[in-house]
């Protein structure tokens, strides 16, 4: 049936959205690290007035062992109803999910059973490379006119990463998206200000230099990722790059402000080669050029170098590893996933450049291995990639972060598991205690999409 009616789940403000009903399932995606099952893209009752409330309760086993799931998409959503582009007739039925190590793409269909999704489309590496000149997918954004796609590399693993475009009725791949590129060579996550036409791009590595894991002398040499570049959205041209300094390596995840007419978001920097500390940069319009402040700095914590893996013991201290953050749909609170020691932070960031920390739970960690009310003993891993629902009630959260990393902080292996938080309007966080799902020891949770969408999916054109 021809839908010609907006989807319900597209709202045209972050005020709307957060009105929205609450979810009744999460779609995980989980990986084997030994690359001998296929990955699968899992469904969790996260409703929470269901008999199978925590439970697993569909599962979609994809084609191919070794894909490595790891950041996935919608193939439409709130964006679809900004007025330079209107596709209100698409609808959040599809999941892009991309395999980071193998570069193939499944586009999944959720409906019109959630709990068993299907297979549409599967774009196989060999035309994403023909057609893009890219391999390595790993961030997915739906956009106003197509679906928007990270990549690391080419296909032979080297620079430079770069974004392409899917059409997102078709599926097809169009192509790549840079016309001039400048100065930009590391990719790694992409999101946009769609009210000032402006795409924000963080960086990693080429594939060449993580895929094995994070190599000590490029991480020390200050070779990893320690740029912003901002680019013209409709002319496709490069036009700031601003370098945070050799002492900062891997600028990651990228969260703008929900509100359109907010020019400034928020980026993490996984780790400082000074002292191990992580940090929280906010950037801004500063007159007609882009700035950063660092707004958040998070020590290293002294820890017994017997307790630490090979890689740490020298330095006598878990570093937090912030590996992800996310902004809430009212852009009032910031989440900060700290996978080295535990912690999940929750920050208030009503004003940008003085955010005050309302709230913290510890959970597993390098060396304190806390547990959950719901948990049986110790657990590893820690905070990582971390969702929150459109009405900011509930906060979701897995423990795996690359296959290739994962081993290098946590070398006995990760045991997956994924929790929710619930969060008190005026700030604090607290464990649900009756939300743990311990994953099957086959393979590791890493990202979440929430049924309906979420914080880190929808961008907005009206305030």
């Amino acid at each position: 049936m021809v839908q010609w009616t907006p989807d319900p789940t597209f709202y045209p403000s972050p005020r709307l959205a957060a009105k929205a009903p609450a979810e009744t399932v999460a779609f995980v995606a989980a990986f084997d690290p030994e690359r001998k099952v296929p990955d699968a893209l899992a469904v969790v009752d996260v409703d929470s007035k269901s008999k199978s409330y925590s439970k697993i309760v569909g599962q979609l086993d994809l084609k191919h062992p070794g894909d490595e799931l790891h950041h996935f998409g919608w193939n439409a959503c709130s964006s679809c109803l900004c007025p330079n582009a209107p596709h209100p007739h698409v609808e959040r039925r599809y999941l892009i999910v991309p395999g980071l190590r193998s570069s193939r793409i499944y586009v999944i269909d959720t409906k019109p059973d959630p709990r068993n999704p299907k297979f549409h489309k599967i774009i196989e590496p060999e035309e994403l490379i023909e057609t893009t000149g890219y391999s390595r997918p790993h961030t997915v954004h739906c956009g106003p006119d197509g679906i928007y796609v990270s990549a690391l590399g080419n296909a032979e693993g080297d620079d430079p990463g770069g974004v392409f475009l899917i059409d997102h009725e078709t599926f097809e791949v169009l192509g790549r998206w840079e016309v001039e590129r400048g100065p930009q060579r590391l990719a790694y996550d992409m999101w946009w200000h769609l009210g000032y036409d402006t795409v924000v791009t963080s960086e990693w590595g080429t594939p060449n230099t993580v895929e094995n894991g994070l190599v000590p002398e490029i991480l020390l040499g200050a070779n990893y990722g320690r740029r912003l570049h901002f680019w013209d959205l409709h002319k496709r041209k490069h036009l700031q790059e601003i370098d945070f300094g050799p002492e900062y390596q891997l600028v990651f995840e990228l969260r703008p402000a929900h509100d359109p007419t907010k020019a400034y978001g928020f980026v993490n920097a996984v780790i400082s080669l000074k002292d191990l500390s992580a940090s929280i940069w906010t950037w801004y319009r500063d007159g007609d050029k882009w700035a950063v402040k660092k707004i958040i700095e998070i020590p290293a914590e002294p820890a017994d170098p017997d307790l630490l893996p090979p890689l740490l013991k020298g330095f006598k201290a878990v570093p937090p590893l912030v590996t992800d953050i996310d902004l809430s749909v009212d852009d009032r609170f910031l989440y900060v996933s700290c996978w080295g020691t535990g912690d999940l932070l929750q920050y208030d960031v009503s004003d940008p450049f003085a955010p005050k920390l309302v709230g913290k739970v510890r959970i597993g960690g390098i060396v304190s291995r806390a547990t959950h009310p719901a948990a049986n003993g110790h657990l590893n891993g820690g905070p990582q990639m971390v969702e929150i629902s459109r009405d900011g009630k509930r906060v979701y959260f897995t423990n795996s972060l690359y296959g290739a990393v994962d081993p290098q902080f946590y070398p006995e292996g990760i045991d997956g598991w994924m929790v929710k938080l619930d969060v008190d309007p005026g700030g604090g966080i607290a464990f649900d205690p009756k939300f743990f799902v311990e994953w099957p020891k086959s393979h590791r949770p890493h990202q979440i999409r929430l049924e309906g969408g979420d914080s880190s999916s929808d961008s907005y054109c009206y305030p």
